[in-house]
């Protein structure tokens, strides 16, 4: 199997964290240029704004993708792209973004005439994760690629809801609060979600309600967190992981929050 190609530039000093930063979902569109996949000698290039959209595209098929934003940025709405990397842009047959990214405007106008714009809809949810994969394979024409992940993606998920499944305490499906971007953690964990919060920080009311519902735990996103959201209520918090690493590997992010979900319902 070819090795995924991922460049990533230098990472540039950031301003404070911007709303939305990580995961907000957007319903999936056709961006301009999107149609059906013409044939292809070979895979395409595609550039990405973060390593998000690269591991769609890399589940996907594609194995020439560009990142944009490091990995390393923690809050990467704040990054503002280099002239390098709307250069880059330009040069793609399709470029990766997510709609609620501020710096998408700048993507879109950097785009080359043979570039075609996709928005994609981030949310690690596997139904989500599916159909995005699935319908960027479609554009790239790499659907048996994608096939091919899609059953070894699946098999890995069965395993980690079973394994923290097997992990409740007592045999109870733990009730949970998440940020409204962690909801996918709750699922993965077979979790009752029994109050959600944020992205906004949490007023006193929301406080005394999310107390009220007595939560096991609190599922707290790590790349927007607003602090302890219940300290005094005895519910664990715990910080979800949305966006992958330099490898492009979504797998990674659901064995991660499975990890620290047993830790957290007691299982080492």
């Amino acid at each position: 199997m070819a090795r995924t190609r991922v460049r990533i530039p230098a990472v540039l000093t950031l301003s404070a964290a911007l709303f939305l930063t990580a995961g907000c979902g957007n319903d999936a569109s056709s961006a301009s240029g999107e149609g059906q996949a013409q044939p292809r000698t070979g895979k395409p290039s595609v550039v990405v704004t973060t390593t998000w959209e690269g591991a769609f595209a890399k589940a996907a098929g594609a194995e020439d993708i560009k990142v944009i934003v490091p990995q390393s940025v923690h809050h990467a709405p704040d990054y503002d792209p280099r002239p390098s990397d709307l250069a880059a842009v330009a040069k793609a047959d399709f470029v990766l973004y997510a709609p609620f990214e501020p710096y998408a405007a700048k993507i879109k106008e950097a785009a080359g005439s043979e570039a075609k714009l996709v928005e994609v809809e981030l949310d690690n949810d596997p139904a989500k994760v599916s159909a995005e994969v699935g319908r960027l394979a479609g554009l790239f024409g790499t659907a048996d690629a994608a096939a091919q992940w899609k059953t070894g993606f699946d098999a890995e998920y069965t395993k980690l809801n079973k394994d923290l499944q097997a992990a409740w305490p007592g045999g109870r499906s733990p009730s949970v609060v998440t940020q409204v971007f962690t909801a996918w953690s709750a699922k993965l964990a077979g979790a009752t979600t029994v109050g959600t919060y944020g992205p906004e920080a949490v007023t006193p009311a929301q406080l005394a309600e999310l107390a009220a519902k007595k939560p096991s735990l609190v599922l707290d996103n790590a790349h927007m967190s607003t602090g302890a959201v219940l300290p005094d209520s005895g519910a664990k918090q715990v910080k979800i992981v949305n966006y992958p690493g330099d490898d492009l590997d979504l797998l990674p992010v659901y064995r991660n929050a499975a990890a620290e979900l047993k830790k957290a319902l007691g299982t080492p």
